[in-house]
Parts: structure tokens; C-alpha cells; sequence
């Protein structure tokens, strides 16, 4: 299914402006090895007050903050939503492990389980996540179809935005699923894999002094890369974060899980996306039971600039949910 679509082309659009949401803070501890801590925020209702809860979680090079023209835009169609997001491990005030082994999936998957024990023990949460974030959370999904008793009826719905499964592209990768076009395409819209996966290259290229001592035009890449060149936080968690690649990209791409969800799934494909390509997302209702698909024609950093579009897909999506399993 393909719904409307963000306006596109010519420069991009400024990004939506939007005071700090209120919120509240916490820090919780997992219990992995090293254990980490994970700074979390709230928004909205109170989670033992709240109509439905909501966790979203951010892509790399980003953190938690990124959120927040979501966060207000769905607050104000819906006071009673309990909101949460967190800094994943390697970005903003959470724990940066040294260890690239301790930013695998596995892990990963810990944390998540972590903050929902904290922020809403028990309930059933609604997931989006975007770029690395939104491969976490189908790590969860996969981890849930699984058997991870710790997941059994937690999670309620999923949104991906622009990060499709490991299993999946180990699936493309070896002609399960796609065709050669399509695994061509991606194999070239990732070429940066290649740089974060090579030690000290990537560190190298986000340190603060080569950012500083050049601003190249990025639109031929993704014309939304713009939103990350000022960024102060940039060259930290570029640095740090991109353990994820080096800890999961072989490893996933190279031993990928059979499963199956029947999780409500919406998928949201940008169009415009210049590493994320659209053939990499086909065929994945081989693994969803239940999924339906969204177009944006935009590229790939998104969020501030159509937060509050994708607040209305990710609003609609939990909809269809509550609507369908009344």
C-alpha cells in the first residue's frame, strides 16, 4: 500500500523549528556485559495513565533529540500517548562501550528490553525507528518471532523508517529475495559501509578537525545530509557509534535468522533516500504477515525537516492497530 506523498524536489526545506518538548529524564542501567547506562526521556502521559505507549528510536549519526517535531506533533493530536526515546549505546549521554563486540544485536536488544521494563513494565508498546535505530528494533521483532520470552505480546506495532532487517539483506544479498538489479543498487548506495568498517577510517573522517576543514556540497549523495553538517554532536557520535556497522554488518549479513511476524508492520519508504535504496525493502513481506507500505518522496534525514508527516504515518499506523484488534 503507498499513501501520499512529502513534496520534494529543489533545495531542501528548512528544518521545522519547535521549543524543547516537556519531558521528563531517567537513566537506566542493563544488565548486559559491560552493563551500560542509557539516558532516557518521557513525553506525554504518564505511563500508568497512559492510552498508549510509543518508543521511537533514532539513526546514526543522530540521538534521542532528533525526535522532538515528532514528539510534539503526535502529543497534539494525542495528550493521553506516552512517548519515550532514548540515547541507543555510543550516542548522546548514553554509555560508549570501547569494545566493538559490545554493540551487538544481541545487546542491543537488551537495552531495549531494559527501557521498556523501566519506563512501562508489562504493557505493550508501539515501535518506529529510523536508520540504525529501526534495524535495532526489527532485531527485537526478529528476537520476538523468535521465542525471546521477554518480548511475548510486548510489542504492539512497528514502523521502520530506512532500515531494513540484517536477515533481510543477507536474504538480498545472497538472491533469496530481489534481483540482481535491485541487489546491484544497494550494493552501491552502500559504499560508505565499506569506509565505517575499515579501523581508524571512519574515526578519521568524523574527527572534529576534518569536519571542520571541509563543507562539501552533499546533495548528489542524499539531499538531506545538509541537516547533519553543523550538528555539534557530530563528530563524537559518528566516532563511537559506528561500532554498530563493524559489530553486525558481517555478522548479521553472514549467519541470517529464519523467521516470521505477524506483527503490524508499516514500512515507510523515502523515496529520495541516497543509501537505503527502495529494491533493498522488497519482498520483505516474506517475513511480515501483516505490512503495508508508506512513500515520502525525500531523502534519507528526514526528521527534521517532515517530523510532522511522519507523526501523522506513525499516528495513522496506531490507528489502523487499534481499529483492526477492536
Amino acid at each position: 500500500m503507498t499513501g501520499g506523498s512529502a513534496p520534494g524536489s529543489g533545495a531542501p526545506l528548512p528544518p521545522q523549528v519547535s521549543p524543547t518538548v516537556p519531558h521528563r529524564e531517567r537513566e537506566v542501567v542493563a544488565s548486559s556485559s559491560p552493563r551500560v547506562t542509557l539516558a532516557v526521556r518521557e513525553y506525554g502521559a504518564p505511563a500508568d495513565a497512559a492510552g498508549t505507549h510509543l518508543l521511537l528510536l533514532h539513526g546514526y549519526p543522530e540521538r534521542q533529540d532528533v525526535w522532538e517535531p515528532v514528539v510534539a506533533a503526535l502529543l497534539q493530536r494525542d495528550p493521553s500517548l506516552h512517548v519515550i526515546t532514548y540515547d541507543y549505546r555510543g550516542a548522546g549521554r548514553s554509555s560508549r562501550p570501547a569494545r566493538t563486540e559490545d554493540y551487538r544485536a544481541d545487546l542491543l536488544v537488551d537495552d531495549l528490553v531494559a527501557v521498556l521494563d523501566a519506563t512501562c513494565p508489562g504493557a505493550s508498546v508501539h515501535l518506529a525507528g529510523h536508520d540504525w535505530g529501526s534495524v535495532q528494533l526489527w532485531e527485537a521483532i526478529a528476537a520476538e518471532a523468535s521465542g525471546d520470552e521477554r518480548l511475548a505480546g510486548r510489542i504492539a506495532s512497528f514502523t521502520s523508517v530506512s532500515g531494513p532487517p540484517l536477515d533481510h539483506l543477507a536474504d538480498l544479498a545472497r538472491g533469496r529475495v530481489g534481483t540482481w538489479r535491485t541487489r546491484l543498487s544497494q550494493l552501491a548506495h552502500s559504499w560508505y559501509v565499506g569506509v565505517f568498517l575499515v579501523p581508524g577510517l571512519a574515526e578519521a573522517a568524523f574527527s572534529p578537525r576534518a569536519l571542520s576543514a571541509r563543507r562539501p556540497p552533499t546533495g548528489w549523495l542524499d539531499p538531506t545530509l545538509v541537516h547533519l553538517e553543523h550538528a555539534e554532536h557530530l563528530a563524537s557520535d559518528a566516532r563511537h557509534a559506528v561500532r554498530l556497522y563493524r559489530a553486525n554488518v558481517f555478522g548479521g549479513i553472514g549467519r541470517p535468522k529464519r523467521w516470521i511476524t505477524t506483527v503490524p508492520v508499516q514500512l515507510v519508504v523515502l523515496e529520495r533516500d541516497g543509501f537505503v535504496t527502495r529494491g533493498s525493502l522488497a519482498d520483505l513481506e516474506v517475513r511480515c504477515r501483516d505490512l503495508v507500505r508508506e512513500s515520502l518522496d525525500v531523502g534519507h534525514f528526514l526528521i527534521p525537516t517532515h517530523g510532522r508527516r511522519l507523526a501523522e504515518l506513525i499516528a495513522a499506523h496506531l490507528e489502523r492497530v487499534r481499529t483492526s484488534g477492536s
